[in-house]
């Protein structure tokens, strides 16, 4: 394995003129220099392509076409990636400075590892910054919500060449796709006890409403390989949760 491998980051896009060129400079001044950049874009209209040819000669590739949706424009990055790791950050989020120097440590010093993740920061409306840290409970994970950070998660490309992210889905195939592979080989994820990636609350996974969480989120825990009694438990505990807060703020 050579010791500065090459990383690909994917960046997907529809109409984010707004935060963009954040996401892209973000990538661009990586501390880390063997990186491959991939933007895939929907065929906006908004000013995003005039952004993304502002950057033409420091990424590796772009595409801009419509597409269908989230998931299939992240498969379209993965298939066209090269990279020995592979990172995917929307344009809503940022990377910090040293997010794949950091990840690509990790990788070179425990290559039986596959699948890199770390805390995130979640940036609000209003500005405020705080720190998510990663909750190891598989009973939150599995039960719950989606417990890993995929902003700040690095597949190797062994685990692209078996998995793909579920298109029919609009918000939960990252979280299908992680617990699958948690339930089948949890052996090969790692924590990176570090905050690399910032993730803009007011994005769409942030801004899920209660019938597709349930609808999503039961379809994607029996496709990923839990059984219909944990599933139950998925829904009373999500009700239960999501009413209560509704109460707490009456």
């Amino acid at each position: 394995m050579p010791e500065n491998p090459l990383v690909s980051i994917i960046t997907v896009v529809y109409n984010g003129v707004k935060t963009l060129e954040q996401t892209i400079l973000s990538v661009l001044n990586q501390t880390y220099d063997n990186i491959e950049y991939i933007i895939i874009d929907g065929k906006s209209n908004d000013g995003t392509l005039q952004i993304i040819k502002r950057y033409d000669s420091q990424i590796t590739l772009w595409i801009s076409e419509p597409d269908n949706g989230l998931y299939h424009a992240m498969n379209k990055g993965v298939a066209l990636a090269k990279g020995e790791l592979i990172g995917i950050i929307n344009s809503d989020d940022w990377y910090e400075r040293e997010a794949v120097e950091i990840v690509v440590s990790a990788y070179t010093n425990n290559i039986q590892k596959k699948i890199f993740h770390s805390n995130r920061f979640d940036i609000y409306p209003n500005g405020q910054k705080k720190q998510f840290s990663f909750n190891p409970s598989k009973a939150k994970f599995y039960y719950y919500a989606m417990t890993y950070n995929h902003a700040s998660m690095f597949f190797h490309k062994d685990i692209y060449k078996k998995y793909n992210y579920n298109t029919e889905f609009k918000v939960f195939s990252d979280y299908e796709l992680v617990l699958k592979l948690f339930l089948e080989s949890q052996h090969l994820f790692m924590y990176i006890n570090k905050t690399y990636v910032n993730y803009r609350i007011d994005g769409i996974s942030a801004n899920q409403n209660l019938f597709l969480n349930l609808k999503e989120g039961s379809l994607a825990r029996l496709n990923a390989g839990l059984n219909y009694f944990q599933v139950l438990i998925y829904l009373v505990l999500y009700l239960t949760m999501h009413f209560i807060k509704k109460i707490k703020k009456v």
